[in-house]
């Protein structure tokens, strides 16, 4: 897929390099066919990190994607540098009267808090609602796949007794899912969280449906019955070394934390971690994008989202 975003903004390189296709702005506008509009919500930290992430892993289809970065106006973020910020994110009210195709959430590291003690949570909920009317599909990756299955449809998360870290073993729960086609019966996924959401509460709801858990890890995917709202309870996108600086960082804090559970050989953080998840990580956006946005999206841009 040639993704769509400002030549400048950090990513490009490190896509470029990649061998990714990165459309320019200007040939973008020279295309007759309509890209796909996709807004990413980014409510991680180190935001140029997070965004490099998902862009990769939106650029494997023959569609073109045109990016919107939005962060929120409410919590001012202190690891991303404020012209990074000015120069590549925009406002939910510079676009609270746009439509677009697709949404994506990221998590955010807040989990331990009640969703009503987020200092953006108002904001949070505001863009949530505003989905159902002008957003095609949204897709919720960990604690925004938390914040969105409560805020949506009632479903609460629960503290564990231990972080859920590293990288687990999953079965999918329906096959036929359009979502996870090509997938392997069994398959590897990254979590790293302190909370989840059990499968007993959204195999209760009439309009949710279980797709994908794990044994070790509980539920991974589930999704609306109508498909307009998609949940990732764990983070496909990171890469190869995101658990390893995050097992890194919380050791130099002085934390007592558990080597992430199935990620360096043997389980020695001296090692290589290796990359079990890449392929289903990236087959996960395809078929959201391919399946669920653009096969089912309005081609006026103004009818994505109504109801």
């Amino acid at each position: 897929m040639p993704i769509r975003i400002p030549d400048s903004l950090p990513a490009t390189a490190a896509l470029e390099s990649e061998n990714i296709f990165v459309m320019t702005e200007y040939r973008a506008m020279h295309q007759d066919i309509r890209p796909l509009r996709v807004l990413l919500l980014n409510l991680m930290p180190t935001k140029i990190t997070t965004e490099t992430q998902i862009l990769r892993k939106l650029s494997n289809t023959p569609i073109q994607v045109e990016i919107e970065l939005l962060q929120t106006a409410s919590h001012q973020s202190k690891n991303t540098a404020a012209e990074h910020l000015e120069s590549f994110y925009t406002t939910f009210d510079e676009v609270r009267h746009q439509h677009f195709d697709g949404l994506i959430i990221t998590g955010a590291p807040v989990e331990k808090l009640e969703f009503e003690d987020v200092d953006y949570w108002p904001e949070l909920c505001e863009i949530m609602e505003w989905s159902k009317t002008h957003v095609h599909s949204t897709l919720h990756i960990c604690w925004g796949a938390q914040a969105g299955i409560y805020y949506h449809y009632g479903v609460p998360k629960h503290t564990l007794d231990h972080k859920v870290f590293g990288v687990f073993d999953h079965q999918l729960v329906k096959t036929t899912s359009p979502l996870v086609r090509g997938y392997d019966d069994c398959f590897w996924a990254p979590h790293s969280r302190f909370t989840e959401v059990e499968a007993a509460d959204i195999e209760a709801h009439p309009d949710l449906e279980l797709i994908a858990v794990s044994d070790e890890a509980g539920v991974y995917i589930a999704k609306s019955t109508d498909s307009q709202n998609f949940f990732v309870f764990g983070h496909p996108e990171y890469d190869r070394d995101t658990l390893k600086a995050e097992y890194d960082r919380d050791i130099a804090k002085g934390m007592d934390i558990a080597v992430p559970a199935h990620y360096f050989p043997n389980d020695d953080p001296a090692q290589t971690p290796r990359s079990s998840w890449f392929s289903h990580a990236q087959l996960l956006y395809t078929n959201w994008l391919n399946y669920y946005v653009y096969q089912t999206t309005p081609y006026d841009i103004t009818q994505a989202g109504k109801e």
